[in-house]
């Protein structure tokens, strides 16, 4: 196939999906000078960027048809599937020596599929989903986490660079995705450990915020502690990833770990309290909204606690 050369300020780039994540990464690139073709389902979401000078198409066929390299950050697998390999898709609109780089936390059997399906066109296909959240996506400090031909990726350089702090190159179609499924379960146990820590800070009647000045720079610390225990504090549950796309995510990891004949229990476990927290009406607040389900647990309403509730010993 086709070598795409190192991108630079000529190379068209073509976005779809501009929600919480992908506004801000499209943003960075059109800051950088980068002609950009942009779709999103609802083109309200997309103004901020056609206010950067972004150029609007009507479907994903007509931003590959006006681009090079065309990224997108989507919500769900099925959305992906439509997305690329649809009637509409992506694909459809494609050039052979072109780039299609899926962004969206997605199956891996999924990016090996389009991978394939892109190849019998002569178009390359890259995974390389992010982590690092709303904030991340914000500041330009994403982990990216990357799958499919190296000299692809080499060439894609400078756009990495534009969304991300730590790039890396993690192997074939698909190992992006599966690298991803590993920081999902690395997340998912941690944020039980931060909500249950906070809640037994919360009963014992200590001052959660000096609790947090003890515990968050040690051996206990972690990304979850430090950045969304303050907003668990605070009762700030906005989003920076939506409690339904993490449910979404464990439950890709937990389906690739059986085909992989793996148990992963305490991935399963996180996977029930996320449910019983979508069940809450919970679904589209940040995944630190955790807090909310364990509290009720223990006959807690986090959102209406008192300064300190402390139980004696008896």
């Amino acid at each position: 196939m086709l070598k795409p050369a190192r991108v630079d300020l000529t190379t068209r780039l073509g976005w779809i999906g501009t929600g919480v994540m992908g506004c801000s990464m499209c943003g960075h690139l059109l800051q950088r000078g980068f002609p950009m073709t942009i779709h999103n389902r609802t083109r309200e979401k997309a103004e901020p960027l056609l206010a950067l000078g972004a150029t609007w198409a009507d479907s994903p066929e007509a931003v590959a048809q006006q681009s090079d390299i065309v990224f997108s950050i989507l919500g769900y697998p099925h959305d992906v599937r439509e997305v690329t390999l649809g009637p509409q898709g992506t694909l459809a609109g494609c050039q052979a020596g072109m780039v299609l780089v899926d962004m969206t936390t997605s199956a891996p059997d999924l990016a090996i599929e389009i991978a394939e399906a892109a190849k019998a066109l002569g178009v390359h296909s890259i995974d390389a989903p992010v982590s690092g959240g709303d904030v991340g996506a914000r500041e330009a400090r994403l982990s990216i986490m990357i799958g499919g031909d190296r000299e692809v990726v080499e060439a894609l350089e400078p756009c990495w660079t534009a969304m991300g702090k730590t790039v890396v190159y993690q192997g074939p179609p698909g190992a992006g995705q599966h690298t991803k499924m590993v920081n999902q379960t690395l997340i998912a146990a941690n944020m039980i450990g931060v909500c249950e820590a906070l809640l037994y800070a919360y009963r014992a009647g200590l001052d959660l915020n000096t609790v947090m000045q003890s515990v968050a720079s040690g051996a206990a610390g972690s990304w979850s502690l430090s950045n969304l225990g303050p907003r668990i504090i605070a009762n700030q549950f906005d989003p920076g990833f939506f409690v339904e796309h993490f449910i979404k995510d464990m439950e890709i990891a937990l389906n690739s770990a059986n085909r992989m004949g793996l148990a992963l229990p305490g991935l399963a476990l996180a996977g029930q309290l996320y449910q019983a927290l979508k069940a809450q009406g919970h679904g589209r607040d940040g995944t630190h909204a955790l807090q909310l389900a364990l509290a009720s647990l223990s006959g807690i309403d986090w959102n209406e606690r008192t300064p300190v509730e402390r139980v004696r010993n008896r």
